[in-house]
């Protein structure tokens, strides 16, 4: 099976807005929500909407204003179920 890739932006302003906080988070609910098999988490350039905070991508879905105290509700609420309405 071929995985799909979900990006997280690693630019200059995602950085200073915490990603490498975000990151190990992601790779944690990765795991809890058994996708590892399913999804492959990769590191972006900037994916242009800076000023929207910590950006993600998933197909063609942007996801914004993450940051490490959100990102959990954000990958409940937000980017699984996009997530799995596309790899069952």
């Amino acid at each position: 099976m071929t995985k799909e890739n979900l990006y997280l932006c690693m630019g200059s302003a995602c950085h200073q807005l915490g990603v490498y906080e975000v990151l190990p988070q992601l790779q944690e609910l990765i795991i809890r929500y058994e996708l590892e098999d399913k999804i492959e988490l990769k590191g972006s350039f900037c994916l242009e909407t800076c000023s929207v905070g910590i950006v993600m991508k998933f197909k063609e879905e942007v996801f914004t204003q993450i940051n490490p105290e959100n990102i959990e509700t954000k990958f409940q609420e937000e980017i699984l179920p996009s997530i799995l309405a596309v790899v069952k």
